[in-house]
């Protein structure tokens, strides 16, 4: 009876220790408020932070703005002193000036658009070689070289083999092996989708992995660029033949014909411009108050950057706000910051150091987060794991109407320890509706790949992406404050921030025992 009596009182004893730490965590998630959320928010993504794209000073706007909102909450600068640390860039400026055909200037929205590319040319010729739909037996025997191509900008029927194949529609690859000056393409014009003079922004490369982006531009100035021309300009084009460009569409869609060349001057110029740049990464930490665990590692990480502006002369709004991309995600960790500060505040501090990290560069091809994965202000050893948080603000239109929920990707994918804590997190305090769609490893959308805890996840960190899906106003100027849902944001932010309370204060770090099912590589 005594032994039965002493574990009832050890058991009554661990479940009140329980009940009472359930008590604390609650209590100070209760700091992550709807009006306090809305406050962050609508600064995050006003139109004086200029849509926040890397490199742009409504970027830098931003991450000043944040930094000093961490520095307020008491958390402490991560990289020597500083919040900041600094993400080394390359900017590729490609200017497209002019494209004539016979003498005669096109102009660009109407008879032709360009989607980028690299290199300085000035380009003349006098014949135009058609080779149909640029198939590899299309293109086999023809002579391209230092020639314009002309190419109908559709998948040929029946050559299609799978529907990534169908998306893709044409492809350049066989004509640009045979080495030719200019390749265009016959399609709808659309000239939203780049204007005349385009940006690509990357990591500089003799700061990270050895070689230069300069250099990577120079060797691309020879590799042919391709030109979207309209199908009336491809009329102009090929007259001189005696046929139509609806003659030579109907003759190549029937059989592999041979390439056919015709007399047209075709003049284009356009040129690359390489610039070092620099971002930041915003690096606030909260030291942990345990001996034993303060040198392992939470990370919380959102990236602030957005898409930024539409072109000049764009009518109407041209400010992409990014109020849920990834607005809402960066209200989200300074909310969970301001948790945690409040519970360090009343002596209830975490055990682990945790790390608030806001990502540049995410649009721009998760360039923050990898420079950081290469460049970490704690050992990437000693980080326990990342909850990455990129828009936790909507709803997407197959939960509209439906209770509560949150997609969650990649818990279980390294550590079944992480996906019990996040299981047990949500069924105990925020009971949202979880959604693993985006956790299969055929997800067509890869969703997986798509933000920055992949940086973590690809150095064997575990992780956890909390995401609300795809809706409409999805990289639009319509993506606005006024659209989100501010109570299911605090639900949200207070899931990520229960499941980090009970990684940054228990006494095992969630183990990495998972082989993850997912592919290696983006």
């Amino acid at each position: 009876m005594k032994k039965m009596f002493f574990c009832s009182a050890a058991l009554v004893a661990a479940l009140g220790a329980c009940a009472q730490k359930n008590a604390t965590a609650v209590k100070y998630a209760q700091y992550i408020s709807v009006q306090d959320a809305k406050k962050q928010l609508t600064i995050i993504a006003s139109d004086a932070m200029e849509g926040r794209e890397t490199g742009k000073p409504g970027a830098d706007r931003a991450a000043k703005y944040l930094a000093g909102e961490y520095k307020k909450l008491g958390l402490l600068p991560a990289n020597k002193g500083s919040f900041f640390l600094d993400v080394p860039l390359t900017v590729t400026a490609f200017n497209f000036k002019s494209l004539a055909i016979n003498g005669k200037a096109l102009t660009y929205g109407t008879d032709y658009s360009t989607a980028g590319g690299a290199g300085t040319q000035n380009i003349k010729t006098n014949e135009v070689v058609f080779v149909g739909y640029g198939t590899e037996e299309e293109v086999a025997a023809a002579d391209l070289t230092g020639k314009t191509v002309l190419i109908i900008g559709e998948t040929k029927p029946g050559t299609a083999t799978d529907a990534n194949q169908q998306r893709r529609g044409v492809n350049t690859i066989a004509v640009r092996r045979k080495n030719p000056a200019l390749i265009l393409v016959v399609a709808p014009v659309r000239p939203g989708m780049a204007g005349k003079t385009s940006e690509r922004t990357s990591l500089r490369k003799d700061a990270t992995q050895g070689g230069s982006n300069a250099q990577g531009a120079a060797n691309a100035a020879g590799r042919a660029i391709a030109i979207t021309i309209s199908p009336a300009t491809a009329n102009d084009l090929v007259k001189a033949s005696g046929k139509t460009y609806d003659d030579l569409k109907a003759a190549a869609t029937q059989a592999t014909v041979a390439a056919q060349t015709f007399k047209a001057d075709v003049s284009a110029d356009y040129e690359t411009v390489v610039n070092d740049a620099k971002a930041v990464d915003i690096v606030a930490y909260m030291p942990g108050s345990d001996p034993k665990l303060k040198d392992e590692v939470v990370v919380f990480s959102a990236h602030y950057d957005h898409i930024g502006m539409l072109p000049e002369g764009t009518p109407g709004d041209r400010i992409n706000n990014g109020a849920d991309d990834d607005g809402s995600g960066t209200t989200g960790i300074l909310e969970i910051a301001r948790a945690f500060s409040a519970a360090k505040k009343a002596g209830k501090g975490p055990r682990r150091t945790l790390l608030f990290l806001g990502n540049v560069g995410e649009e721009k091809g998760l360039l923050g987060s990898e420079y950081y994965s290469e460049h970490p202000v704690f050992p990437l050893e000693k980080t326990v794991a990342d909850l990455n948080i990129d828009m936790i603000g909507r709803r997407d239109p197959a939960h509209e109407g439906k209770p509560d929920y949150c997609y969650l990707i990649g818990s279980d994918k390294l550590s079944t320890t992480l996906h019990k804590i996040s299981e047990n997190a949500n069924s105990t305090y925020t009971k949202l509706a979880i959604d693993y769609k985006y956790n299969d490893p055929k997800d067509p959308e890869r969703i997986y790949y798509r933000s920055d805890h992949y940086n973590f996840a690809k150095h064997n960190i575990p992780i956890v992406f909390y995401f609300d899906g795809v809706h409409a106003d999805y990289h639009r100027v319509s993506d606005e404050v006024d659209k989100i849902d501010f109570p299911l944001l605090v639900k949200r932010a207070q899931l990520t921030f229960y499941t980090g309370w009970e990684l940054a204060n228990r006494v095992e770090r969630p183990s990495v025992d998972v082989s993850n099912d997912m592919p290696n590589s983006r």
